[in-house]
């Protein structure tokens, strides 16, 4: 790359940023696209199109406008899989670790129907792209999108109306570079060292332990709607005694005088109540609450919400929601759902697999439930940024608890603090709470993990932070996952639960698990005697490669994961009789990671390998939380444990 080169690509990366800064949430709602009477589905998922910008100054697709002629017209092309990263899916290592602009497209067919009745909507929604997405469909710019892992959309209706029925040529450019104002934030850094590399030579840095994959990772749909329709559904539960509340507001959008009918039904199909306007109670008799998983007999009740909007000509829309009757409650030292005692026991995960990366895949979600409950997992943190909506859902259904976490992993430089930064990172919380803020199974948001929070700007950073994410919703507690010293976080006061990472005998004190307990007991007093709030370890765990073996344990063996593990456990069993009111193992499974001189082609702190394989730690934690759920006492006896 040349030097003018660089420069191009450095203000292209400046660009990036100050977009960002600028890109607010909708003012609107971001429901999941479901078929209904009234609505349509359509994935345009498969195979698409793809194209790397490989040119010096990454910029060439926009130079030469690649998105106003079809993709392999400007050079060539290979096969995509969508959803998928793309960095693992060909042999080419330039692609695998491609810094800059990719090019996707596909040509789809729209039913003849949904462009000739123009009372009807079209919209296209990307599940997410990694980070910087430009959408075009058929030459035409329909939206930007700052930010991975959370969707956009634009109404196509009008670009498809033009066409005359021809073809839907979908255009979508994303850029995985990132920058000290992007969640997560990142630099590039230009060597400058001509003996060593030659001239525009230049990597990627980040502060985060994961693999930076990229693409389009889940599904792309084309959805319909009519021109007077449900645009957003607010939720909010509560019950006493035996009678449930929900509380609902719904936004319509197209119509001004629009009548509004929601109807509640339990899962056989009975009403249970029904209501009419914009907002309303639901009041249901015998209410089945959503319980979390091994806490009921009968976890994951959802009752179906079926909302109708009627326009003036008779149009109708028709949007049905699941609905969980839950109430979350934290307190100096305990957290309560359905006012009683919940304990996490549970796991930290990846969007993490062979060859599709951070793509979704079905049969991985169902394989990562069914291990996760026989574990006896109660629960798991979104770590380090939100997952795709269908896992959710899948834990809506099982009972599942959920600590729904933003991107913001790896904000360690103090530019990344500042007020364009900030911006971009209040636009996210509020795209995640509009995302997922009627999911039963999310009890929690997590604003980042591992912050400088020592340094002096993250306290005002943080406080705006988490004021914000409470304005939109106060139903949940806020929190944000720590590894700082207790006595100058500056994040902490704000917080309505302490999370806190710690890798002792690890990367602390490395081989010595005798310390463990003693390190791990002052560590919970120092925060609940200074912060007076409920503590979950977030964090913990150690490497261990499987089929390595040693007595005495040595690191990175299975015998050494299990030492640790153990030596936790039993301070975690004497606190959580205080303050402690969890604990999510590090890591669920194996993980890609960049290539690092402390990390064997990925992170090895899973109890399962990267294959879904069990190690011994995973068989110390099926123990163990079965354990945990029997002595709460109410396990139906069809549940517990056999083993024990």
């Amino acid at each position: 790359m040349t030097g003018s080169a660089a420069a191009r690509l450095a203000v292209k990366c400046a660009l990036l940023a100050a977009i960002c800064s600028r890109c607010r949430a909708l003012q609107g709602g971001m429901l999941f696209p479901r078929d209904s009477p009234s609505r349509e589905v359509k994935d345009v998922s498969g195979l698409w199109s793809f194209r790397a910008d490989l040119s010096d100054n990454r910029n060439r697709g926009f130079e030469e406008q690649w998105f106003s002629r079809p993709l392999e017209e400007t050079g060539p092309v290979i096969d995509m899989p969508v959803p998928s990263s793309y960095n693992d899916i060909t042999q080419d290592a330039k692609i695998r670790d491609f810094v800059g602009w990719v090019w996707y497209e596909k040509e789809v067919l729209v039913p003849t129907r949904w462009i000739q009745d123009r009372g009807t909507r079209i919209v296209l929604r990307v599940g997410s792209a990694h980070y910087y997405s430009v959408l075009w469909v058929n030459g035409v710019q329909m939206t930007e999108h700052a930010g991975g892992h959370l969707p956009f959309e634009a109404d196509i209706s009008s670009v498809l109306r033009q066409s005359s029925g021809g073809p839907c040529r979908i255009t979508i450019a994303v850029n995985n570079t990132l920058s000290l104002e992007t969640l997560p934030p990142g630099t590039i850094q230009y060597m400058n060292d001509r003996t060593r590399y030659p001239s525009g030579y230049f990597v990627q840095n980040t502060n985060f332990d994961f693999f930076n994959y990229a693409g389009i990772h889940r599904s792309v749909l084309l959805y319909t709607t009519p021109a007077v329709h449900i645009d957003d559904i607010t939720v909010q539960t509560t019950f006493s005694d035996n009678i449930g509340l929900v509380s609902y507001n719904v936004s319509v959008l197209g119509g001004s005088k629009a009548a509004v009918k929601v109807t509640l039904s339990a899962k056989d199909g009975r009403c249970v109540a029904s209501s009419e306007g914009l907002s309303g109670v639901l009041k249901i008799t015998d209410v089945n609450l959503w319980w979390p998983y091994l806490m009921h007999e009968n976890p994951g009740y959802l009752y179906s919400m079926e909302v109708q909007a009627i326009a003036e000509d008779g149009q109708t829309d028709i949007y049905t929601l699941p609905v969980g009757v839950r109430t979350v409650q934290v307190t100096r030292s305990k957290f309560l759902i359905n006012n009683k005692l919940f304990y996490f026991h549970g796991v930290n995960k990846h969007e993490d697999a062979d060859i599709r990366g951070k793509g979704f895949d079905w049969p991985l979600v169902v394989k990562d439930f069914n291990l996760m409950k026989w574990m006896g997992a109660n629960s798991f943190r979104t770590s380090h940024y939100p997952y795709a909506e269908e896992i959710l859902q899948t834990a809506d259904r099982h009972g599942i608890v959920i600590i729904d976490e933003c991107p913001g992993v790896g904000i360690k430089d103090i530019r990344s603090f500042g007020n364009v930064s900030l911006a971009h990172h209040l636009t996210v919380m509020e795209e995640l709470v509009r995302r997922d803020k009627n999911h039963p199974s999310v009890v929690m948001w997590s604003v980042a993990n591992e912050p400088a929070s020592e340094m002096p700007p993250a306290g005002l950073y943080f406080k705006e932070l988490i004021s914000h994410t409470k304005s939109l919703d106060s139903s949940r507690p806020v929190t944000f996952i720590t590894d700082s010293n207790y006595a100058r976080d500056q994040g902490a006061p704000y917080v309505d639960v302490v999370c806190v990472n710690s890798y002792f005998s690890w990367y602390h004190d490395p081989g010595h698990t005798e310390l463990i307990r003693l390190q791990l007991s002052t560590q919970f007093d120092n925060w609940h005697g200074k912060y007076q709030k409920p503590i979950i370890q977030s964090e913990y765990g150690a490497d261990a490669v499987p089929g390595l073996h040693s007595d005495p344990p040595m690191m990175f063996t299975e015998e050494y994961q299990r030492a640790v593990l153990q030596n936790y456990h039993s301070v975690f069993d004497q606190k959580r009789k205080e303050f402690v009111i969890g604990e999510l193992i590090w890591n669920f499974a194996d993980f890609m990671t960049a290539q690092t001189i402390t990390r064997v082609v990925g992170n090895k702190k899973g109890v399962f390998t990267r294959q879904r394989q069990p190690k011994a730690g995973a068989f110390i934690l099926r123990e163990r939380y079965w354990r945990i759920a029997n002595e709460s006492g109410v396990l139906p006896t069809w549940s517990r444990y056999p083993c024990l």
